[in-house]
Order: C-alpha cells, then sequence, then structure tokens
C-alpha cells in the first residue's frame, strides 16, 4: 500500500499575506483559492514548483486560540525542509528577491 501526505495545514493571518508570501516571494504556486461563502473561508492551496503530491494548505486562524499559533506551530522547532535540484540557483533567487533565512523565519514568528 502506497501513502503519502496530500498536504500540511499552516494557519496564517490573511490569505492574501500568505499567497503573496508563499507565491511571489517564495515563487510557490498558487493551486487553489476558492471561497467557501457559508463560512466566510477560502480554500487555498500553494505548492513548490514540481511538486506532484505535498501541497500547504493556507488557513485562516479563528479565534484567539488559533491566531496564538501563527508563525509557532511546532513550538520553535523547524516545520518544513524544501527539498531543491539547485540549492545557490534558489538561494540567490530568493536574496534578490530580498528574502532570507531571516526573513523566512521572522515572516512564521
Amino acid at each position: 500500500m502506497k501513502q503519502t501526505i496530500g498536504y500540511v495545514a499552516i494557519v496564517v493571518e490573511d490569505y492574501d499575506e500568505a499567497i503573496q508570501f508563499y507565491v511571489d516571494q517564495l515563487g510557490f504556486n498558487l493551486i487553489e483559492d476558492i471561497p467557501i461563502e457559508d463560512q466566510n473561508k477560502r480554500w487555498v492551496m500553494v505548492a513548490p514548483g514540481g511538486a506532484t503530491e505535498s501541497k500547504l494548505l493556507l488557513a485562516r486562524a479563528v479565534g484567539e486560540e488559533q491566531a496564538s499559533r501563527i508563525g509557532n506551530q511546532t513550538g520553535g522547532r523547524v516545520f518544513l525542509f524544501l527539498h531543491t535540484d539547485d540549492f545557490w540557483r534558489d538561494y540567490n533567487a530568493y536574496k534578490n528577491k530580498g528574502t532570507s533565512y531571516l526573513t523566512l523565519l521572522e515572516k512564521e514568528s
């Protein structure tokens, strides 16, 4: 039996701000952005280019408890590891966009 992890939910403050970060800054693809009118939510999924199985579900925080987890969903531990076929290409692309390792850390905290 083959099993894979399909989606990993990340609690965010604002859908559009999160899309801007993951798509415009990190170069991920916007897979879905579907309004869920009756719940005042959206189904927003992004994935790095070339990803075939795992995707990030950007879930807007509802209430104080969920909001308190934004940027610290794993208790300060590293949460996701992005694999690449060319580290320096991606590093330089992020750097040219003004995104640094510290920016990535600060964006999630």
